[in-house]
């Protein structure tokens, strides 16, 4: 197989998000790839909206994303213990597109967030979200970074040994799911 294409998806809008970085070393670790960041940066969904125009181009550039990766890899931040409102926002749009883009699509969850937890609440629901698109969101290993901000270096690179050893097992994972 050719390089595969990874779309990754963070539920910041933030440049220096956390939940960037993290997918940042996702990739790293992930090997050769081509990578696609998509971009969250859409119109609040509106059914009047929709049904007046139609459904945005950034919102069909994102479903096209979609569609177009070998996989997929979301990091979400916890908001109020769910994932953020622009990751839901983006996911509803999308589930108004023709087809279903997110079908069968190997897709790998991960939380960066400032709590304890990591974010474990938000890629839960966030889990739950994914569901009636039928994705193949995998299982595990979870990867929940949690105090976030304390946990890169200065050149955006995960300072914990087990916070890398999770991530690089998940994206083995994900890649063997490729040539499932």
């Amino acid at each position: 197989m050719a390089d595969p294409v990874l779309l990754t998806i963070s539920g910041s809008l933030r440049r220096e998000a956390t939940n960037r970085k993290l997918l940042a070393e996702a990739v790293r670790v992930f090997g050769p790839a081509s990578v696609v960041e998509a971009d969250l940066s859409l119109p609040l969904y509106d059914g009047d909206a929709e049904a007046a125009d139609g459904i945005p181009p950034a919102v069909q550039k994102l479903a096209d994303q979609i569609a177009a990766s070998d996989a997929v890899v979301i990091s979400t931040p916890e908001y109020n213990k769910g994932p953020s409102g622009v990751l839901k926002n983006a996911l509803d749009w999308v589930s108004r597109t023709e087809g279903n883009p997110w079908a069968d699509k190997p897709v790998a969850v991960m939380s960066a967030a400032a709590g304890r937890a990591g974010g474990e609440q938000a890629q839960a629901l966030l889990r739950s979200f994914l569901v009636p698109f039928q994705p193949r969101v995998l299982s595990g290993p979870a990867v929940h970074l949690a105090g976030s901000s304390k946990e890169f270096d200065e050149a955006g690179r995960l300072t914990s040994e087990q916070y890398e050893a999770t991530l690089t097992k998940l994206m083995q994972k994900l890649l063997s799911e490729l040539t499932r």
